[in-house]
């Protein structure tokens, strides 16, 4: 118990804000300003800092209006740091400076509710359809005291058409074992998961990564649609070719950190050319753009000066009107905010209950399951097969001594090794779905707590409590242990118990590393000390003072004892030799 709470405090470590708004609602989108924003990270190792701050952002300003605004620069040039600082998404203890609002307001968690974020590697489960991974968004974001069910699969079937996602409804996403949909189905399909609350303020990073040219134009189009009905769309993006390009209506370009240009997009290439910039017939404004900041293009006017050299577009944008006239809007904007509203957040409330979300969660947990029977079905299969094995090589266990007391010992150490090294499979729980976990929570589809205990459920059931019972059932009396049934319930009981034990133990190393590399070497350490101080391998009366406390956290040490005290209970010992 103490191994699952830990764990449950590893997986509230991973809360981010919450997210929960109406479709229903079509006004104009908010916008959003940020000033003066200095970001930066440190390398850490152990806890301790090493080394300097590396500034990530640097003095970064600028305005967003309800339309497509996009964020673009060369890869390392700051634009995702961006979007994830405006977005809440980066840990706010790197904002060294600055201020970010939403119509005028500091942003709290309130105001983080009308907001989406789609991230750009697409974060879905593969083996669910299209259809039941929207109906999933809708159930858990969607308060069922205001949204019937009816209303609910309505509004997921309005999404699938919106999106054209018709004819892929019903298919899988896919995984690495499942062949599913498309690439470009689905990244419509994460999109589709936040259209369902019908946000005002939609995030979106790299939106077009690993997509061909056609289906990166449709999926534009998408959110050039989305935006001409009052939404605000920001997003990141690298070099997109001219049909995307010209649908922006914002730009803010990034080099090294630091903002080149922030304006409208259809004036960038007039800004550089007054700087000296020649662009040459049928040139793609964003290549033109990418070639002026890694330095491929000359400029015809006077060079930079040496203050100038490091960052020498983001100076002469500094110095510029533009520059100038973004400010002057940012302090019109910055007037109306009262010293009451700095500085305040909100409890996040969710859409739906902990029951509601519990019942939603462990239904995709246990459907996810059955679709696995890698998980599952092999899970079950290999203990019958081990218990067949394990009731043959000890067969009906002769009563006689000292055969009876020698062969019981190493079944029941056999049995207690397979049941606490049978669950190096739980290691693997959390890490396989940890970046569903922190994007589904920070999106506010459910609590820790919820996605915790439908983890646990549904995992401790069908592949720990159920295989071990069948296992039980066919091991035992092919062993010929005692044939009362309150000894073999007690013998099952036991044989859970330390099951239990074992794989909160894995959850808790699950929980805590994100590499199963690592957690395989951080579970194998405490199993092998376990099964040293458990009693079978050494005496412990003749271990070292020093050491000999290990022996009270040894699983195999209680399951040991719990199997004989159960065996040999009632048993009474003749002079022949017998029992």
């Amino acid at each position: 118990f103490l191994s699952l709470s830990i764990t449950l405090l590893f997986l509230e470590m991973s809360k981010e804000e919450q997210v929960v708004c109406s479709l229903e609602e079509h006004f104009q989108g908010p916008t959003v300003t940020f000033r003066n924003l200095h970001y930066c990270v440190q390398e850490r190792r152990f806890c301790h800092k090493i080394g300097a701050e590396k500034y990530i952002l640097k003095d970064v300003s600028g305005i967003m209006r309800p339309g497509m605004n996009a964020i673009m620069g060369a890869t390392g040039s700051g634009k995702t740091s961006l979007l994830d600082v405006i977005a809440g998404r980066k840990d706010p203890a790197g904002l060294r400076q600055g201020s970010i609002l939403v119509n005028g307001r500091v942003v709290t968690s309130k105001l983080r509710l009308s907001s989406a974020y789609v991230v750009q590697d697409d974060i879905l489960m593969g083996t669910l359809t299209v259809r039941e991974n929207l109906l999933f968004s809708a159930n858990l974001r969607l308060n069922p005291k205001h949204h019937s069910a009816t209303e609910k699969h309505s509004r997921v079937d309005a999404v699938i058409q919106e999106l054209g996602l018709t004819d892929c409804a019903n298919t899988k996403i896919g995984t690495e074992f499942l062949r599913g949909v498309s690439g470009g189905e689905r990244k419509r399909c994460s999109i589709g998961m936040e259209l369902i609350t019908s946000p005002s303020l939609l995030f979106l990073d790299e939106p077009t990564t690993g997509l061909d040219s056609n289906t990166a134009n449709s999926i534009i189009s998408l959110l050039y649609k989305l935006s001409r009905r009052g939404k605000t769309v920001i997003f990141s993006i690298h070099q997109p070719r001219y049909s995307i390009f010209k649908q922006f209506d914002h730009l803010t370009l990034m080099h090294k950190g630091e903002v080149v240009y922030a304006g409208a997009a259809d004036r960038a290439v007039e800004y550089f050319t007054d700087l000296g910039y020649h662009i040459e017939p049928f040139n793609n404004p964003a290549d033109f753009f990418m070639d002026i900041t890694n330095g491929e293009a000359i400029s015809s006017l006077e060079s930079f000066t040496i203050a100038e050299y490091k960052n020498p577009w983001a100076t002469k944008y500094q110095q510029s009107q533009l520059y100038q006239t973004g400010l002057e809007e940012l302090d019109h904007v910055t007037q109306t905010i009262s010293e009451e509203v700095k500085g305040q957040d909100e409890v996040v409330d969710y859409a739906t209950s902990f029951l509601y979300q519990m019942r939603v969660v462990c239904g995709r947990t246990m459907l996810n399951i059955l679709r696995n029977p890698q998980t599952s079905y092999a899970q079950l299969g290999l203990n019958i097969i081990f218990a067949i094995l394990v009731g043959l090589i000890y067969y009906q266990m002769p009563w006689t001594m000292p055969e009876a007391f020698q062969n019981r010992s190493g079944a029941f150490f056999f049995l207690t090794i397979n049941m606490v090294f049978g669950n190096l499979s739980a290691v693997e729980l959390f890490i396989n779905e940890r970046v569903i976990f922190i994007h589904e929570n920070s999106s506010g589809y459910y609590r820790t707590s919820v996605y915790f205990l439908s983890k646990v459920f549904a995992d401790l059931i069908p592949n720990r409590i159920i295989p071990i019972f069948v296992f039980s059932s066919i091991a035992y009396y092919m062993m010929g242990l005692k044939p009362a049934f309150e000894a073999f319930l007690c013998f099952a009981l036991t044989m859970s118990l330390v099951s239990l034990a074992a794989v909160s133990l894995a959850f808790l190393i699950s929980a805590s590393v994100s590499s199963f590399a690592m957690a395989n070497i951080l579970i194998a350490l405490p199993f092998v000390f376990m099964m040293v101080f458990g009693g079978f391998l050494v005496n412990l009366n003749t271990m070292l003072n020093w050491l000999s406390w290990l022996k009270w956290i040894s699983i195999f040490r209680y399951g040991l004892n719990a199997a004989f005290i159960n065996e040999l209970k009632g048993q009474v010992f003749y002079s022949n030799g017998t029992m």
